[in-house]
């Protein structure tokens, strides 16, 4: 028998299942009733009708958090990416993007909150020729926005940036004061001269951040924040009234608070920023909870 099946390139555990399978046996697959993609179709159109440059699998993710709230069960990515291409609801493939021939070994994420935040400013063209200029701090742990700052006109001055840093201090550490003596927090940076201003790394240096900034002409050593300005682009400036620059500045807020609170990021398992944190949170009250009580002896 081990000859044969070797011959034939078939595992002996199988042929024995064969030769042993009643002659009444029926293979469950074949009476499976398929389901109806309906339901399914629905909550997908629901969810990326506002959020059309979504793909399926934050779409499934999407529909996935809105069955949780109500203990429907789950459906599984691939069935998603099924309904939706039976439904022309898939985009396009993106372009493929030329290799950069400067090798880049770092890395920019961390394993925990608040031990590096990384910054970048970009550009938002109007109609009317007006041009907003916006600057935010990124957590590399959680991915959440913590502060950001938009005005309209050209350029990166450095006042917004030293105000940004003050409020994402104070929203994270509940004070503006320096942080705890040990305390280890980067401030991770390209070479803009907004960043790299003496009084920029003052105000960071006396908040107890220290100042990190990325080689010249080496973008990809800040990629979390160069990713979040092509996402944020994409997802968010995209479908904007882009009239003038009053109405950009009015829907900010309201974009940057749907990145936190709702974008699946496919590094967080599909969870939004703050929904991360949430379950860093519980699963620390829970391990805490966990830990056995000291006794004295």
């Amino acid at each position: 028998m081990m000859t044969v099946c070797q011959a034939l390139g078939l595992a002996r555990s199988n042929v024995h299942l064969l030769r042993n399978r009643s002659a009444s046996w029926i293979d469950g697959r074949t009476q499976r009733t398929p389901r109806s993609d309906e339901q399914l179709l629905s909550d997908i159109r629901e969810q990326i009708t506002d959020l059309p440059s979504y793909g399926y699998r934050r779409a499934c993710a999407l529909v996935n958090r809105q069955r949780a709230g109500v203990d429907a069960p789950r459906v599984n990515p691939k069935r998603v990416y099924r309904v939706m291409a039976a439904n022309a609801l898939l985009l396009p493939k993106a372009p493929r993007r030329p290799q950069s021939s400067r090798r880049h070994t770092g890395t920019v994420s961390v394993e925990a909150s608040d031990t590096r935040w990384c910054s970048d400013g970009f550009e938002i063209k109007c109609d009317s020729g007006q041009t907003v200029t916006a600057t935010f701090a990124k957590d590399c742990c959680d991915r959440e926005i913590v502060a950001f700052r938009a005005w309209e006109g050209k350029g990166l001055p450095g006042e917004p940036v030293r105000e940004m840093l003050i409020e994402a201090v104070e929203k994270r550490f509940g004070t503006v004061e320096a942080l705890p003596a040990g305390y280890s927090l980067q401030f991770l940076t390209d070479n803009g001269s907004a960043y790299i201003a003496h009084e920029t790394r003052r105000i960071a240096k006396s908040l107890g951040l220290t100042p990190v900034n990325t080689p010249v002409c080496s973008p990809q050593s800040n990629g979390m924040a160069e990713s979040f300005v092509n996402t944020f682009k994409r997802d968010y400036v995209g479908r904007m009234d882009l009239s003038d620059a009053p109405t950009v500045l009015a829907q900010l807020p309201a974009a940057f608070e749907h990145f936190n609170e709702i974008h699946p990021h496919s590094s967080l398992k599909m969870k939004s920023p703050r929904e991360f944190r949430r379950q860093r949170v519980e699963q620390t009250r829970r391990a805490q909870l966990e830990q056995p009580a000291l006794h004295c002896v």
